[in-house]
């Protein structure tokens, strides 16, 4: 049955991660040539693109320090945060007792559930994702007729997400249709020849391979409807109750939803999208970011700056 909407997306940022690699909280680092920070990016375009209002998965400690995120977009969009604990669980609290991180990507958007009025995207917050992402996913999350149990994940050419700075990993998206999502499936050490221009990558089974450059890959950037919260509640709820809390194990949203996927109680449409990925890890990716950014800006006139 149809689960009508009738309300405008929210978008939901991920950025609970203090950046103690890269030095700093990388999410409100200066990459535009005005200052602009790459969250500045994802809003801007979330606006854009039918979004109303911003929710940020923050850490408790960090509340002061993001008081200038909700300063910087006052009047541009409603601003709301979530505090991602590690007691914040929907059964056997006592397993907070013997941690003190919280547990992972999909128990950050089961922090967010009292501020989600209706469909939402999700994202990381130190991700440039390019205004493609955000279009689809305005779209998708904006149609009426949206299932409670459909999906979305943006889905990026592999290309489009390569390191001149050595290899990464990604989630390679299987698809026997080309429409939906039938399974995820990581590599690692992934980087282009130089010489033949062709992309290698270990594969989950530890055995090298050849991806082509047109590959779909996940980045952490997804739609669900409004329902999707209690759908998740329930697959963190089966999460601890088989879960060794002492070793520290994490419910990622990724796991949850390929859970729910192939026990066919969802379905997630792949969202292409040509926009140019960009991520910073640690502060020797800023000057590449930066760079690639300033060509948004001036060369292919995507942005105009300044940007706001």
């Amino acid at each position: 049955m149809a689960n009508k909407q009738s309300m405008k997306p929210t978008l939901l940022v991920l950025a609970a991660g203090m950046g103690s690699r890269f030095g700093g909280l990388k999410q409100i680092e200066p990459v535009g040539p005005q200052g602009e920070w790459i969250l500045d990016f994802s809003v801007y375009d979330a606006i854009e693109s039918g979004f109303d209002k911003v929710v940020f998965v923050i850490r408790e400690e960090m509340e002061s320090a993001f008081s200038v995120v909700r300063d910087r977009y006052a009047g541009r969009i409603e601003v709301a945060f979530a505090f991602q604990r590690a007691d914040d669980l929907p059964c056997l609290p006592e397993l907070a007792k013997t941690r003190q991180k919280p547990w992972g990507t999909g128990h950050a958007v089961y922090a967010a559930r009292n501020v989600l009025p209706g469909p939402f995207a999700v994202i990381n917050a130190d991700d440039f994702y390019g205004k493609a992402a955000f279009e689809a996913l305005g779209a998708f999350l904006s149609n009426e007729a949206l299932g409670e149990n459909e999906y979305a994940l943006v889905g990026y050419r592999l290309e489009n997400t390569l390191s001149d700075n050595g290899s990464v990993s990604r989630g390679i998206c299987h698809s026997s249709d080309g429409i939906y999502l039938n399974s995820v499936e990581e590599h690692t050490d992934i980087e282009r020849k130089t010489r033949s221009g062709d992309i290698s990558a270990i594969d989950d089974s530890g055995a090298q391979t050849m991806l082509a450059a047109d590959a779909k890959v996940s980045l952490n950037c997804w739609g669900f409807p409004a329902a999707f919260s209690k759908s998740l509640e329930a697959s963190l709820s089966r999460f601890l109750e088989n879960c060794d809390a002492e070793r520290q194990s994490e419910f990622y949203l990724p796991f949850a939803v390929d859970a729910l996927i192939q026990s066919g109680e969802a379905k997630a449409k792949i969202l292409d999208c040509s926009s140019r990925w960009l991520g910073v890890t640690h502060r020797e990716d800023m000057p590449f970011v930066m760079s690639e950014i300033d060509a948004l800006f001036f060369a292919r006139g995507e942005y105009t700056a300044p940007l706001w």
